[in-house]
């Protein structure tokens, strides 16, 4: 299969499942027969797609491509293997809504656009984990930061005693906040590993090409952190919980993304 090829069916299965998660959400009688394990397949399919063309653009012989691009796409595909098994377990499928579009589209931006930063072969074990763990921690908490966003539609809704639509059909308000901190707390986990990974396996995480990176991400942490405490303390929830979440994210996002988009995009072009 060509990477082409790939690429077009897993956005046909991202936005097919799209679709269907749609009609399952507003009670068509046309799909009322399916189970949502089985309007998922078609999200599973093309996640496996998704992989299968980030292999093809980011393994070469001369190492692996982590590039501003890609390094986007792999995060959306991340993103959308966490949404789609959480949905499996839980009613969140307006998270499938926004998730599948977008990992389509950053695959689509990825096989259009040339990023290029590479990871030499030979690297060592411990760099190799420090780049995972980031990725991952990315990921996660950007599930988590996404959560908050639907949290804050959902609680500024019933506020305002007006709960039809799609918010009724969310799980209610404690059972998305419980799943918000499950995920901030296995995010908070891997942002942990992540930094400590690079104090360990890279020479100087405060060089001067690294130092913002290390200090947004250092912030990030210092952000979830408190949040997390606050929750066990305090009892933070609602509009405080989601707040904190998002603004530890925005630091995260502008440590890794905004270096690399000013680094590889901005300064290459040049």
């Amino acid at each position: 299969m060509t990477n082409l090829l790939a690429a077009f069916l897993a956005i046909t299965l991202y936005l097919g499942c799209t679709v269907l998660l749609m009609m399952k959400m507003r009670q068509s009688a046309s799909i009322a027969a399916l189970s949502k394990q089985m309007i998922l397949i078609p999200g599973f399919l093309g996640l496996g797609a998704h992989l299968y063309t980030l292999s093809m653009s980011m393994m070469s012989p001369i190492g692996i491509n982590i590039g501003f691009f890609t390094a986007l796409s792999l995060v959306s595909a991340f993103i959308a293997l966490f949404t789609l098994v959480s949905a499996l377990r839980h009613p969140i499928e307006i998270l499938g809504i926004v998730v599948l579009p977008i990992a389509a589209v950053m695959m689509s931006a990825d096989l259009a656009t040339t990023s290029i930063h590479l990871l030499p072969p030979g690297s060592s074990g411990g760099l190799i984990f420090h780049v995972v763990s980031s990725i991952v921690a990315y990921s996660i908490l950007g599930l988590a930061a996404l959560h908050a966003i639907v949290l804050s539609v959902q609680n500024s809704f019933l506020h305002k005693h007006q709960p039809g639509g799609l918010i009724r059909l969310l799980p209610p308000l404690r059972t998305m906040e419980s799943l918000l901190f499950d995920a901030i707390i296995i995010g908070f986990v891997c942002l942990s590993l992540s930094l400590a990974s690079g104090m360990l396996y890279l020479d100087n995480m405060f060089a001067q090409q690294l130092a913002h990176k290390t200090v947004l991400s250092i912030l990030a942490w210092l952000v979830f952190a408190t949040l997390l405490i606050g929750r066990w303390l305090v009892g933070w929830r609602g509009r405080t919980a989601i707040r904190w979440t998002l603004g530890g994210y925005i630091s995260l996002m502008l440590a890794y993304f905004g270096s690399k988009f000013v680094l590889e995009v901005i300064l290459a072009s040049a």
